[in-house]
């Protein structure tokens, strides 16, 4: 039987400073920093139980090569359970655990809020250059970035069947997650490349299945790193997403891919049905294919569209819905949400993709470089086009071209708010956050799946928490009421 699908995003933004001396690291961290200077947050990352070269297939290929651990960067854990810190030369922002699709949205954008916020507070340093965020995946000249997912998964299935059933399903949900893209980077479309892509970060995409993050990137990452109860959990990471602003993809992009975890648990996928012949090659294709009629070679030999797979994998999971429910990725009502929006994108994606433009990224960010080009006349090489891509993900409100666009929320500025400072309730980030909150000068360190407080007195205190759906609100609110003190705290856990 499925488990519920534990979800959260990673999201690694660009980032430009003004001045000569400019560098990126510093950038980076200058926003961290001054965001955790102006909200007061000193609690660090605990990197314990960091293992980025665990590979989920029990081997990696010669001369693999996982993310370094860089524990020297600026790092900082927040009230909302989220972590936010400096990766190699981005800032990231990795959402607290969620239960389902919706949740994320609203603390995905939470996070936008925290760059926004964090921008701010490095403009009123004195000494600081300027500092500009955007929510993209590549600085236009062969460097992509990632927005990676994450999904808790039963350590019993076989890695095999994961890797199976998730690659049709990867390969082709581009066509309403994609977040758009003048132009191309890269040789994977050889002697002509596409004026205008689906995705940004398709063309990165080189192997099947592979352990780096950032050099010969595969569609299914096999990172090991459950944060959890390592015998009971697996940590799906996903890093073939695209940073998405607009909602219903970002919705969309999670609800989906934890529906499909959910049948490959529960072996309801036909994912022999749905295998690609060459799935690198194939995520290349249906970024470039704008009229989503390419054929794409199965292994049988037959062909299918990007977007008539996608329906065969809708089709499995209303029949999923119908026998097994939707309890496991957030509940019906959320469940029957995910559903209905991706039946009605692919029926918008089948008839008429321009009636999307409020709800997808590569529609709404097509539709205004075509309207500039018609405008000026300009050729696809133009330089004014890609800074107009570059525009659409500027975080500045002033400056972002997504934000002049009337495009469709599904969360309100008051929920995004209030998920700024405050963790879901049905997560362990409950527990994580609420402790931050109240006792910040004893926690002295903290990461997914435990804290460690400083009681005043030796040795320091590790509370472990390995399981996602523990310390939860519901578990531990009565718990922290009653507690004056961290030590109290530790006490009653203890007995």
């Amino acid at each position: 039987m499925a488990i519920p699908k534990v979800c959260g995003i990673e999201t690694e933004y660009g980032i430009h400073a003004a001045g000569p001396d400019a560098n990126p690291v510093t950038a980076s961290s200058i926003l961290v920093n001054a965001y955790a200077a102006e909200v007061d947050r000193r609690t660090g990352w605990d990197f314990e139980d960091e293992s980025p070269d665990k590979d989920a297939r029990g081997y990696a290929r010669e001369g693999a090569m996982p993310p370094m651990v860089e524990t020297h960067l600026a790092n900082t854990v927040l009230t909302n359970g989220a972590r936010y810190y400096v990766d190699h030369a981005h800032p990231e922002y990795s959402t607290p655990e969620c239960v389902d699709a919706l949740e994320l949205v609203c603390h995905d954008k939470a996070g936008e809020e925290v760059l926004r916020r964090s921008m701010l507070a490095a403009a009123s340093l004195p000494t600081a250059p300027v500092v500009v965020a955007y929510k993209n995946n590549s600085d236009g000249k062969g460097n992509s970035y990632g927005c990676h997912e994450n999904y808790l998964m039963d350590r019993s299935v076989p890695f095999g069947n994961v890797v199976a059933g998730v690659i049709p399903h990867f390969v082709t949900r581009q066509i309403f997650t994609g977040a758009g893209k003048v132009g191309c980077e890269t040789m994977a479309f050889g002697s002509e490349p596409p004026h205008f892509q689906i995705s940004q970060r398709a063309e990165f995409f080189e192997e099947m299945v592979g352990l780096e993050t950032t050099l010969k990137r595969p569609i299914v990452n096999t990172r090991d790193e459950p944060h959890a109860d390592p015998k009971r959990f697996r940590r799906l990471h996903v890093i073939v997403g695209d940073a998405n602003l607009a909602e219903v993809a970002t919705f969309l992009k999670v609800g989906t891919t934890a529906l499909v975890l959910a049948m490959i648990e529960d072996e309801m996928l036909p994912a022999k049905e749905l295998a690609l012949s060459d799935p690198v090659r194939a995520m290349h294709q249906v970024s470039a294919d704008l009229g989503l009629g390419r054929p794409l070679r199965t292994a049988d030999g037959s062909t299918m569209t990007a977007l008539e797979m996608q329906w065969e994998i809708f089709a499995a999971a209303q029949g999923y819905a119908k026998e097994r429910g939707l309890e496991v990725v957030g509940g019906e009502q959320v469940g029957e949400m995910v559903l209905d929006r991706w039946e009605a994108v692919l029926q918008g994606l089948e008839s008429d993709p321009e009636s999307l433009a409020s709800q997808l990224d590569w529609v709404a960010k097509r539709r205004l470089v075509e309207g500039y080009r018609e405008r000026h006349g300009c050729a696809w090489d133009d330089e004014r086009l890609a800074a107009l891509d570059l525009q659409y993900h500027d975080l500045r409100p002033e400056r972002s071209l997504f934000a002049r666009l009337a495009m469709e929320r599904l969360v309100d500025e008051v929920a995004v708010r209030e998920a700024v400072t405050e963790p879901p309730r049905r997560t362990r980030a409950w527990f994580r956050g609420r402790c931050l909150a109240r006792w910040p000068d004893s926690v002295v360190t903290a990461n997914w799946d435990s804290l460690v407080f400083d009681l005043g007195t030796d040795p320091l205190r590790r509370v472990p928490m390995m399981d996602p759906l523990k310390g939860t609100a519901e578990h531990t609110d009565a718990l922290l009421e009653e507690c004056g003190n961290p030590t109290e705290l530790l006490d009653r856990l203890s007995s």
